[in-house]
């Protein structure tokens, strides 16, 4: 990442915190910034990582369009004994930043994924640090657990951005149930929300959310309808589809419908909403996950899948047919180091960078059919097409020189024909 890129977030971040602070003693204390969810494992350590570690604790609240209430888990913060508490709104951030390079990418994991919650976590790491740097923290927690993807997204982006600072992960080192939390808390005197118990694990953002545990860890049960939230059943969706365009302009969504000027986040809410009115952006799979754990994932991606679909669509009719097929290698790549938490690695930032050369003439209007579950492309038109009716017709018009294909294939299927002779028995 530019030194440019990274002082423009930092200003973000100044920009849109809200701080509340809290004098908690006089000692001289060393500080960890903790990633804070406001929910019950980041409530509790705070509180931990102030008796375990004697550390004074800042919390750090970071909106990249999910629901919930910041300001409230900043006063919770507070209210246990964290020094200092931020909410901060990147929602813009991660979809100019994050959502947008993914895009281009056509990036989708195992051909499948969104990457939705992968490729958050960097951003959220990169505000972590630097507000860990703005605070003189030597330390970040998290509340990531030892089994899953996100601890190493967390772990190996801080350390690409600031290798000095140290990571504490509670859920990586005490061994406590639901229950012995929550036991934990009423001891402590952590206040804490206690809600009915979720059959899901579940995490959100504005480009996806994902669902897993519970009886979707039986590989053969189909996905009962309270695992979604954000799409309607595709039976009970509308029977009569609806049709949307979206606008380009090197490679990014820039519009929809006669709206031809839209921000990137206002265009991705409104397909999520169009797409989960029609039982759009759905995923079920079996996911390789980083650690070497297969697992059973659901996802609901109305957004995603519908912009990955147009965008790719248009790359057909403006990119050469050697570029384009070279292009889906890359994006296998890039998604895998997404996914793999390698964002901020050399290889990343230069597979982005032939990504955006790849874009210049990716520009245009791509219609999609939303139908029952499906989101079907269905036209496209740019000014860079290089679609040639005149070419491609059987009708009249037809300027193709038929003369030339004897030779063509004559000179193609010569390997083919020399090796036949050499070979033949």
């Amino acid at each position: 990442m530019s030194t440019f890129r990274r002082f423009r977030l930092i200003c973000t971040v100044a920009s849109t915190a809200q701080i509340h602070m809290a004098s908690r003693s006089k000692k001289v204390r060393d500080k960890v910034v903790l990633a804070y969810s406001g929910g019950l494992d980041t409530s509790v350590a705070i509180r931990w990582l102030q008796q375990k570690y004697d550390l004074e604790v800042i919390a750090v609240s970071i909106n990249v369009g999910q629901p919930g209430d910041l300001q409230e888990a900043v006063d919770r913060a507070v209210e246990i004994g964290a020094v200092q508490a931020y909410a901060i709104d990147a929602t813009d951030d991660f979809v100019k930043d994050y959502i947008g390079p993914s895009l281009k990418a056509n990036a989708l994991y195992m051909g499948t994924y969104p990457l939705a919650t992968a490729i958050a976590r960097p951003l959220i790491a990169k505000i972590m640090v630097d507000i860990a740097k703005k605070e003189g923290a030597k330390y970040i927690a998290h509340g990531c657990t030892a089994k899953g993807n996100d601890q190493v997204r967390f772990d190996v982006s801080i350390a690409a951005l600031d290798p000095e600072l140290k990571i504490i992960a509670p859920m990586r080192e005490w061994v406590m149930t639901r229950e012995d939390e929550i036991e934990y808390a009423r001891q402590n005197d952590v206040p804490i929300k206690v809600k009915k118990e979720c059959p899901y694990s579940t995490d959100e953002n504005i480009w996806g959310r994902s669902c897993e545990c519970g009886i979707l860890e039986d590989a053969m049960a189909e996905p009962p309808k309270d695992a979604y939230e954000w799409t309607v059943d595709p039976e009970d969706a509308p029977d009569s589809p609806e049709y949307v365009d979206v606008h380009f302009r090197k490679g990014v969504p820039v519009g929809l419908d006669k709206k031809k000027r839209m921000p990137l986040t206002d265009i991705v809410k409104k397909l999520n909403q169009l797409g989960g009115e029609h039982g759009c952006g759905r995923v079920d799979h079996i996911e390789d996950r980083l650690v070497g754990i297969k697992s059973r994932e659901i996802y609901e991606c109305p957004a995603a899948v519908i912009l990955i679909n147009a965008h790719r669509d248009l790359e057909k009719m403006v990119l050469t047919k050697d570029l384009f097929s070279y292009k889906r290698g890359v994006e296998q790549r890039f998604s895998e180091l997404a996914y793999d938490g390698l964002w901020f690695s050399p290889l990343a930032e230069a597979l982005m960078a032939f990504v955006d050369k790849t874009q210049e003439f990716v520009e245009g209007t791509v219609r999609v059919k939303l139908y029952k579950g499906s989101a079907t492309v269905v036209g496209r038109s740019s000014p860079h097409s290089l679609y040639d009716t005149g070419l491609a017709t059987y009708a009249d018009g037809d300027h193709f020189d038929h003369r030339s294909a004897e030779g063509f294939i004559y000179v193609w299927g010569l390997p083919l024909r020399t090796v036949a002779k050499a070979q033949k028995k």
